[in-house]
């Protein structure tokens, strides 16, 4: 067993959910050499390279994923935009193989369970992609739960990735990075001591807090603006691959006495 200490250098593994409109695909695009596959259609008004067509079913999702795997010199980000259009997908795809309708003829959330176990390959794709060197980022849309805590009274709202119950926690686990984009509006206090929004600014937060879901493995501040530069440093460009060992030189042979030349002909 060889033992290492010290960090390791890896491709990163980055989920950035929040409202419709915020710029989660426009954040996105500022990562290094990034390949979109484009799941709602949300990068057609921006200049970027994306799988064409967009992915019209689950395999043809995964297709697309295990390409990359396969060659990672074709980027050095990989972008799904967006997860929640990317499940509904994996909901179809279950739905056709199971023959029914929808995903809740299923009885005791079977359905669910089936979806879950199918996004998490996946997951397991986008993990062979950052094993290759690529980065790998998640777009999500953003929603609303009432959540209750089991040792407290009470219940209150909080910000969570717009996934089924089952997926949520598989996505969130999976990233090194789970930012969460939102807007932050400015109070300036008026003259008669009532507060006045000026405005909305554009943020992510990083840490977990009672009100929504984010993490990060890198010393992150709390909140920083919704800006590339602001995770910059923590992205690497593209892993190199270890150089090829260079052939041991030729010993120095004596001479051969010279062969008698044929002539080839072509016909």
């Amino acid at each position: 067993m060889n033992i290492k200490t010290g960090t390791v250098p890896s491709a990163q593994k980055v989920v950035v959910y929040g409202p419709e409109g915020i710029g989660k695909t426009t954040f996105a695009a500022e990562f290094p050499d990034p390949l979109f596959i484009d799941t709602e259609g949300g990068t057609k008004h921006l200049d970027v390279r994306r799988a064409d067509p967009s992915p019209t079913s689950w395999e043809m999702l995964l297709g697309y994923v295990r390409e990359v795997a396969a060659d990672p010199s074709l980027c050095a980000t990989l972008v799904i935009d967006t997860a929640d259009w990317a499940e509904q997908l994996c909901i179809a795809h279950v739905c056709a193989k199971q023959g029914i309708n929808g995903i809740e003829a299923l009885n005791y959330g079977k359905g669910y369970v089936y979806v879950k176990e199918e996004f998490g390959k996946l997951l397991n794709l986008l993990q062979d992609v950052v094993e290759r060197g690529v980065n790998v980022v998640v777009c999500a849309h953003s929603q609303i739960r009432k959540f209750e805590q089991p040792d407290e009274m009470g219940a209150y709202d909080r910000w969570e990735l717009k996934l089924s119950k089952q997926t949520a926690p598989l996505v969130k686990e999976w990233a090194d990075m789970l930012l969460f984009a939102s807007y932050k509006t400015i109070v300036t206090v008026q003259d008669n001591g009532k507060g006045k929004a000026q405005g909305a600014q554009r943020v992510m937060r990083t840490e977990h807090a009672a009100a929504w879901d984010a993490k990060n493995r890198c010393g992150l501040p709390a909140e920083a603006g919704l800006d590339y530069s602001a995770i910059a440093a923590h992205i690497p460009t593209r892993q190199a691959a270890a150089p090829a060992p260079r052939p041991a030189a030729a010993e120095p042979q004596a001479a051969e006495a010279p062969k008698p030349v044929r002539t080839i002909v072509y016909n």
